[in-house]
């Protein structure tokens, strides 16, 4: 990697003459675009199945933090 790209994480993310604001509240149902590596079989199972894949996945992911969240709550 490029030493001038290198980020320096001992550094504040803000500059210090700016104040951190009140986070704002994510709207429901709000998508943010990442960048992901999935098993190449697994995509083209997901792609097979016609166009919406991409939303295939993330319901999939969805049901599988659902039902972690549940047994966390069913530990306690």
């Amino acid at each position: 990697m490029n030493k001038e790209y290198e980020p320096d994480w001992d550094q504040p993310a803000m500059p210090s003459h700016m104040t951190a604001t009140e986070p704002k509240a994510t709207p429901p149902g709000a998508k943010q675009i990442v960048t992901i590596r999935l098993d190449v079989d697994m995509l083209e199972w997901f792609k097979a199945a016609g166009p919406g894949y991409q939303t295939r996945i993330n319901q999939v992911l969805r049901e599988h933090m659902d039902a972690q969240r549940a047994g966390e709550l069913d530990a306690e």
